[in-house]
């Protein structure tokens, strides 16, 4: 036994200096990575003002050009007031602010191309700096785990406590869970107000040159932006915790769950209750509610179900939950109890919710027979 800590201790040193190495790495890329992104801000930002600038000269240079028509017009009806010099004047006024109309519009149209091109290459950057914090941030979860005591880490190797290791994944679940959520608002609200503030700006602009039904048409897109925006935002919220389940308990909330998973899925779904309802602990019926949302969500991504079904049974101390499709199913051998079949096939975060409320969970599925997924949880109620 002492060879063995001996060798787990030289493995797990080797291992933390070699993530060290890499942990640097990492931030040298996370670092470079954050100046190109300081720079494509600076230089957008610059475009961006550019573009502004250019758009205002074209608005001035079409009222110019219109009136510069509208004098040549003149000109060249009324021979007896105007000569000759007049028209030519006139004449020549009109095509040089056309073309220099021209020149701006091409020139707008290379900016927005230009301004286009990088915020494209500012959601890449920031998507690659994304990654590379997740990984930098699971390495340092990771390292000072692994820079503990090492007599502990070889006593929870070799007695095989998961129960110990849970622990480091909910971290690093927390932080797929913020990183998740900052996604969320950046690519949806976020993005959806920069644009509405940029389609007011144009707004304003119709309002001073008076283009009524053009401003009325931008304020009704606006106002369906506004509306998109808004419902994005209850998503975000009700994704980090539906407020039904404190105002109407966890059968209606599942309920409206089965419902909006099976018109968004269009798989046929049905949620049935038996026995007497109990309101439970908020985080027990929290707890309840992930596991259906996980299970739905794995039915409607690998199953691919025509029918699904979920089931509550309240008994005196027990709540039973089970879930069942009639999809392709996951292998000939119903029983998956190996980390590696809860892994592959996205079912670890099932497995460890229903260990940390102390339940039990049953899963039988054969290929071209769907699958069967039976929890039994012990009771708490309110």
């Amino acid at each position: 036994m002492d060879h063995l800590s001996v060798d787990i201790n030289r493995i797990f040193s080797n291992a933390i200096q070699v993530m060290e190495t890499s942990k640097y790495q990492i931030y040298e890329v996370c670092e470079s990575a954050r100046d190109e992104l300081r720079a494509l801000e600076k230089e957008l930002e610059q475009v961006l003002q550019q573009t502004v600038q250019v758009i205002e000269e074209v608005d001035k240079l079409e009222l110019e050009y219109r009136y510069a028509r509208i004098r040549l017009t003149e000109v060249s009806r009324e021979f007896n007031r105007y000569g000759e010099q007049d028209i030519k004047r006139a004449y020549e006024k009109a095509t040089l602010t056309q073309l220099q109309l021209a020149t701006l519009r091409e020139q707008e149209k290379h900016l927005k191309l230009r301004r286009d091109d990088l915020q494209i290459r500012v959601r890449n950057v920031e998507k690659n700096i994304e990654r590379a914090e997740t990984i930098a941030s699971q390495m340092h979860v990771v390292l000072d785990y692994l820079s503990g005591d090492m007599d502990h880490v070889t006593r929870i190797l070799e007695s095989a406590k998961n129960r110990q290791l849970l622990g480091l994944k909910i971290i690093l679940a927390q932080e797929d869970e913020r990183k998740r959520i900052a996604r969320e608002i950046h690519d949806g609200p976020a993005q959806s107000l920069a644009n509405i503030v940029l389609r007011t700006e144009i707004a304003e602009r119709m309002l001073m040159k008076e283009e009524y039904p053009l401003v009325q048409t931008e304020l009704t897109d606006l106002k369906g932006q506004v509306r998109t925006g808004i419902e994005e935002i209850r998503k975000i919220i009700f994704n980090l915790r539906p407020m039904a389940l404190d105002d109407l308990g966890l059968i209606p909330t599942l309920r409206k769950l089965t419902q909006d998973f099976e018109e968004k899925s269009k798989i046929h779904t049905i949620f049935e209750v038996f026995g007497k309802e109990l309101r439970l602990n908020s985080s027990m019926e929290a707890a309840i509610y992930r596991l259906v949302q996980e299970a739905l969500s794995n039915v409607m991504k690998h199953a691919e179900a025509t029918r699904v079904s979920v089931g509550l049974v309240f008994q005196q101390d027990n709540l039973r939950l089970s879930m069942k499709d009639n999809g392709k199913g996951f292998r000939n051998n119903p029983n998956l109890n190996s980390a590696d079949d809860r892994t592959h096939y996205g079912l670890i975060g099932m497995y460890e919710r229903v260990e940390l409320i102390e339940g039990t969970i049953d899963i039988q599925s054969e290929v071209g027979r769907g699958t069967e997924i039976n929890i039994v949880i012990p009771l708490t109620t309110t």
